[in-house]
């Protein structure tokens, strides 16, 4: 085991799959102490007990990040077992994906709930203990949506843009403060092959066909590993990402548009029929349990019923 991360408390939200998981794994891996909350409990505990082979200390605790006291819970009992909370990583996410009007806003508000709401909810707690401790990195995870409008994507992409000003505005507190122990990085992924779109609810009528390319999870894991010594205010990950927003901030309404077309041709126009779903927006579901997504690739991954 590396001691790279020894003695270091991380907190990791949505933490049973995806990106979450293959983080605390690897905190583990590198002699860090994780915390590790969501839903589906039970998947905790399995990672946990693989965060513990590494001989790092792990604690699962069930959680939904849209609910204020759960989120506040956790940061109670991380400050209770260790007395201190080294990084905080609002990971949790989901997504609705369909014509705004035609996915029930249900829906919608559950997304907004829990990417916005629960990022704010555990940025409030994790700066709280910051401040009083002097010291903290704060991890939040948006997504490239949160800076280039999509179609198809809507409570997606707004709270995602929220996340983003979120963070900056965070940042800028910090300056006006003095604060220079306490960070807050913001991660914004392309497309990434993790159980994200098996999740997502789809009322699109078509299978979930990200556009390509496909991130690797294990490179926005090692993005978000390297910040936890190495902070930086705001990275992007996949050089599709990268590309567009660059572009975006010169061309702006021609790229908006170019995006738009291309996902109504993949996500519409040319992907598979397929049966409408709730996914895991409103409630945890069995299947999607790996960092990566089920079959190997978003577009081809299997849809939760």
């Amino acid at each position: 085991m590396s001691s790279l991360l020894s003695g270091k408390i991380v907190v990791i939200t949505g933490a049973s799959s995806g990106i979450g998981k293959g983080v605390a794994l690897r905190v583990a891996q590198l002699g860090g102490s994780v915390v590790i909350g969501a839903r589906r409990a039970g998947l905790l505990e399995t990672i946990a007990v693989e965060c513990e082979s590494e001989e790092a200390l792990a604690f699962p605790i069930g959680m939904d990040v849209s609910n204020r006291d759960d989120v506040e819970r956790v940061a109670q009992e991380t400050i209770a077992t260790f007395g201190r909370i080294d990084v905080w990583i609002n990971n949790a996410g989901v997504a609705a994906i369909g014509r705004f009007e035609e996915t029930p806003l249900d829906d919608h508000v559950k997304v907004v709930s829990t990417d916005l709401l629960g990022t704010i909810y555990g940025s409030f707690f994790a700066m709280q203990q910051f401040r009083r401790q002097s010291f903290g990195t704060l991890i939040n995870v948006a997504s490239i949506v949160g800076k280039l409008p999509v179609p198809y994507y809507a409570s997606y992409t707004a709270a995602k843009f929220g996340i983003v000003g979120l963070s900056g505005a965070l940042r800028q507190e910090l300056v006006q403060n003095g604060d220079q122990g306490i960070h807050v990085c913001t991660v914004l992924p392309s497309a990434t092959n993790t159980p994200f779109f098996e999740h997502a609810s789809n009322y699109t009528g078509h299978e979930a066909t990200p556009l390509p390319p496909i991130c690797d999870p294990a490179t926005v894991v090692d993005v978000i590993v390297d910040l936890i010594s190495h902070p930086q205010d705001e990275v992007i990950v996949g050089i599709g990402g990268k590309l567009a927003d660059l572009a975006h901030h010169v061309f702006p309404g021609l790229v908006e548009d170019s995006i738009g077309r291309q996902l109504q041709r993949a996500q519409i126009d040319l992907a598979r029929a397929s049966e409408m779903t709730r996914g895991a927006v409103m409630n945890p579901v069995s299947e999607g349990i790996d960092v990566t997504a089920t079959g190997g690739t978003p577009a081809n991954a299997k849809k939760n019923g």
